[in-house]
């Protein structure tokens, strides 16, 4: 069976997330179905909105399939990393940049490069089981697949705070960080599908929602941003370090565990996306520090500790979390030149 099926029903364009055993990860041939069909639906009359969901019940989608990126890590090659990213990310801009509304259905797991193709959408639906993040700074990457813009948006410094500690939204989170719009019970998803299907109106979306729960980020907001105004991972750090709370003291040990250089340039790619706020200049940014690190280590660690052996003991590049210099993260945002990501192809 396919692992990505698309059909059109009633007035809907239907995208489903077809590997349930994997947490519905993205392949290139997912991602490349996903690219053609957008085009042809923009330009259908017959399709007034896409409906996106996922099979099973554990995931949306839990990232990109990285198996044979880190088989090609292993063995120098930094190249299917890359070409997966310039495939991927004219996609993110398109399901943002998309004439219909595009609703998208988040249930349990929703990572990475699931919030590319999940959270840019028009309509974003989750339920009780919801589970969202941005994780990348645990595997020596950075919050990508225009996750740098949607975490600039997000209240305060919550932004920053969300993309250096990979920290995972709940339903209601999720919702006050602007990952996510409408709470509906799953009970409800298969009845709600089925209107958007016949009738082509995202209105029974605003019929169907519930209050969420309550957003414990929300509750954490001035602890959040008052550490987390800080200009650097150092600062932060600090900042933290002469805190006595079980919440600062936790933050403390993410913060320790994850990738330095990853966790600085994420701190500066928030910024550079609060200040532009466009998806395009956003994934350009995030591809040119992706498409560094694919030829350094970072990257083939964090996948091998947290994935691969799941020792949790990544050996990172800096040996502490505020060791990356400002230099360095310059460097990994420099252009690429005849390399760099061309968004202008975005289907």
């Amino acid at each position: 069976m396919s692992d990505i099926l698309i059909r059109k029903i009633g007035r809907a364009g239907r995208i489903t997330l077809n590997r349930p055993k994997a947490l519905n990860a993205l392949t290139a041939e997912m991602v490349k179905a996903i690219a053609e069909i957008l085009p042809a639906w923009a330009d259908d009359d017959s399709v007034d909105l896409i409906v996106m969901d996922a099979a099973g019940d554990r995931a949306f989608c839990s990232g990109g399939d990285i198996a044979d990126i880190y088989a090609a890590l292993v063995e120098g090659d930094p190249h299917v990393a890359r070409d997966f990213w310039r495939l991927e990310y004219p996609v993110n801009a398109a399901l943002a940049h998309f004439p219909k509304p595009v609703v998208t259905f988040l249930k349990g797991f929703t990572m990475g490069g699931g919030v590319g193709v999940g959270c840019h959408a028009s309509h974003r639906i989750v339920c009780e089981e919801s589970q969202i993040a941005m994780p990348e700074c645990g595997i020596g990457l950075i919050p990508d697949v225009g996750g740098s813009l949607l975490l600039a948006r997000a209240p305060g410094r919550l932004g920053e705070y969300l993309g250096a500690t990979g920290t995972r939204m709940g339903s209601g989170d999720a919702i006050h960080a602007g990952f996510a719009d409408h709470y509906v019970p799953h009970d409800y998803w298969t009845a709600l599908i089925e209107t958007l299907e016949s009738t082509g109106d995202p209105a029974a979306i605003t019929a169907a929602s519930k209050a969420p729960p309550e957003s414990l980020l929300a509750v954490q907001a001035t602890d959040i941003d008052r550490h987390f105004e800080a200009q650097t991972i150092g600062g932060i750090l600090k900042s933290l370090e002469i805190t006595d709370s079980e919440w600062a003291a936790r933050t403390l040990k993410t913060l320790h565990r994850n990738a330095p250089l990853s966790m600085a340039a994420t701190l500066e790619l928030v910024r550079r996306a609060r200040a532009d706020n466009r998806i395009d200049a956003a994934l350009m940014n995030e591809f040119r520090f992706a498409y560094r690190i694919a030829a350094q280590s970072d990257f083939r660690e964090g996948i091998r500790a947290a994935i691969i052996d799941r020792d949790k003991s990544p050996r990172w590049q800096h040996p502490a979390p505020d060791a990356a210099l400002p230099a360095e993260v310059k460097a990994m945002l420099e252009p690429l030149g005849p390399e760099e990501l061309m968004l202008e192809e975005t289907p």
